[in-house]
């Protein structure tokens, strides 16, 4: 029944009971109260729960487990990228595997853990002449083949210590594959170190021992190249240097044996650089692998600490405060926290994609993703405020009513917030301590672990604390007015009382009032027939005078 109504009622209780049904009255009354008694034991339910702040401890924890699981995320990916040489998570093959055309093109596997590309080509790059925009030198060969321009020095490491023929045969110590060709292929710098290069140049099978002139006429060309290119004279060094065709042959020979084991050893080198790449890519999974555990195992040793926050808000807020009880609180923490572990395992996904996401990106993840954490806890705070203030039963509510629940609301946001930024520094604080700055296994820098689990635990027992002042504040606000709605509530019960009693005594008057006049009117009929009786009793004998009036009296004693 709507207060209109009731207030309709309770104005026909007051001004109309006359023209009023009584029972339709008595039932509406009765209903009213039935009501107002309900409305009543509400209100002492809402007494008792003010004051019950079981969940501003899960409210609490939340906020900051939140923050804290995103930070060691964020932690542990950073700590990846350090391991991993600086470098960001990648398992392309293409990060890994080097390949001679990636090479020749300067992308490089920079992954590769067992071969640094990056010194290859830069070691490769420096034997060339550049340009000032540093692209290298390019010219034209004796063949008409592009080719790059090497610096005058290239060839040194390759001459130094090797024969060098004889003066009195007038012989030269040729490379039959020359040491210009070794240098120039992208091939042989990509998957042979500078070593390797130099002891096949300076090997029995690339070394031969031929004719001064024909050396330096061959210069850097391949020997079959040299042998069938004429010169501007049409002629070719067979005719120029009258070769024997016994000769000839021996140069060719020299060349396929030379180019035999050229192509073997760098075939080699190739596959050396795959399995050198396959294996550089299962040692970063599993470094990967190792950080996600890690990731994993951090998150469950933050809804720990969620648990203990949250029991240690209430145990704050019991009315006994000492060691048993707190024992008993923390026993009750790691208890819920076993009983929640395999829903606790499915949640720390979210930290575990979270550390492979910065692995992956670099820790410009991690910048992101605590700014947009601080931003959104902060916009959150903002609306819920915001959304407080709006709701039609907070409107026209005092100013000094409604603040306490926005700050509040405040607090709590500041506590995720603080949380981050408290790690960070307490993190920054520990790292020059060299115990605490050294990696451990799983665990990874105490520095980072101390500092977050610092940061979440003590901006959420300040936020609790902060949170319990005002909370105390409001449940008193929130007490007397209820208190005051009860004291009403319980006169208005009262007054009813009172109205349903009068109009149950008016109705029992009605009918002491009906059943008085109904006996008057009988005992009028009564008197009515008694005078008739006298008067036919003057008109008959005696005797039958007598027996008609006992007659007469028998019917009058049966009609009363």
């Amino acid at each position: 029944m709507t207060p209109e109504s009731e207030q309709a009622v309770l104005e026909a209780i007051a001004f109309d009971v006359a023209d009023t049904n009584e029972d339709i009255l008595e039932q509406t009354l009765e209903n009213i109260l039935t009501e107002n008694m309900e409305d009543l034991s509400a209100l002492q339910e809402k007494l008792q729960s003010i004051n019950d702040l079981d969940n501003l401890g899960q409210t609490i924890a939340n906020v900051v487990w939140d923050q804290f699981t995103n930070q060691v995320a964020i932690s542990i990916g950073e700590d990846f990228i350090r391991e991993n040489r600086n470098l960001t998570l990648d398992l392309r093959s293409r990060s890994h595997i080097q390949t001679t055309e990636n090479f020749s093109q300067g992308i490089l596997a920079t992954h590769n853990t067992e071969i640094d590309y990056q010194e290859r080509y830069k070691s490769w790059q420096s034997n060339f002449e550049h340009n000032p925009d540093g692209s290298v030198i390019m010219h034209k060969n004796r063949l008409g083949v592009e080719e790059a321009t090497l610096k005058k020095e290239a060839r040194k490491p390759f001459d130094k210590g090797r024969p060098k023929g004889t003066k009195k045969n007038h012989t030269n110590m040729d490379h039959v594959k020359s040491a210009a060709t070794i240098i120039r292929d992208p091939a042989a710098n990509a998957h042979l170190t500078r070593q390797e290069q130099i002891a096949f140049a300076n090997s029995r099978e690339n070394l031969h021992e031929m004719d001064s002139s024909h050396n330096q006429s061959k210069g850097d060309l391949g020997m079959s190249d040299w042998l069938d290119t004429p010169n501007s004279r049409g002629q070719k060094p067979g005719e120029t240097f009258d070769i024997p065709p016994a000769l000839d042959s021996q140069y060719r020979e020299a060349e396929n044996t030379s180019n035999a084991v050229y192509n073997k050893i760098v075939s080699d080198g190739e596959t050396h650089s795959i399995e050198s790449g396959k294996k550089s890519q299962r040692q970063e999974f599993y470094r990967i692998g190792k950080h996600a555990l890690r990731a994993a195992f951090m998150g469950l040793l933050a809804a720990l600490a969620k648990e203990i926050i949250s029991n240690l808000i209430l145990w704050l807020r019991s009315t006994e405060k000492d060691l048993k009880t707190f024992i008993s609180y923390v026993k009750r923490s790691i208890y819920h926290f076993v009983k929640n572990l395999r829903k606790l395992l499915i949640d720390v996904t979210d930290s575990v994609l979270t550390t492979v996401a910065t692995a992956i990106a670099g820790p410009v993840i991690g910048i992101i993703k605590k700014t947009f954490t601080m931003l959104k806890q902060g916009w959150q705070s903002l609306k819920e405020a915001i959304e407080y203030l709006r709701k039609p039963e907070n409107k026209g509510k005092p100013m000094m009513e409604l603040l306490p629940q926005v700050g509040i609301i405040v607090v709590t946001g500041l506590s995720g917030v603080g949380a981050v930024a408290l790690g960070e520094f307490i993190e920054s604080s520990l790292l020059p301590i060299p115990f605490l700055a050294v990696e451990v296994p799983l665990l990874g820098c105490p520095a980072s672990l101390i500092g977050s689990l610092m940061g979440a635990v003590v901006c959420g027992v300040i936020g609790a604390i902060a949170i319990n002042l005002i909370s105390s504040h409001v449940a008193e606000q929130q007490y007397q007015a209820v208190l005051t709605a009860q004291i009403e509530k319980e006169n208005k019960i009262l007054g009813l009382q009172s109205q349903l009693l009068g109009c149950k005594s008016a109705k029992s008057i009605a009918a002491t009032q009906k059943t008085t006049a109904s006996i008057i009117e009988r005992h009028a009929t009564a008197a009515t027939q008694i005078a008739r009786i006298a008067e036919s009793v003057s008109d008959s004998s005696e005797t039958e005078r007598q027996k008609r009036c006992n007659n007469d009296l028998d019917r009058l004693l049966q009609g009363c």
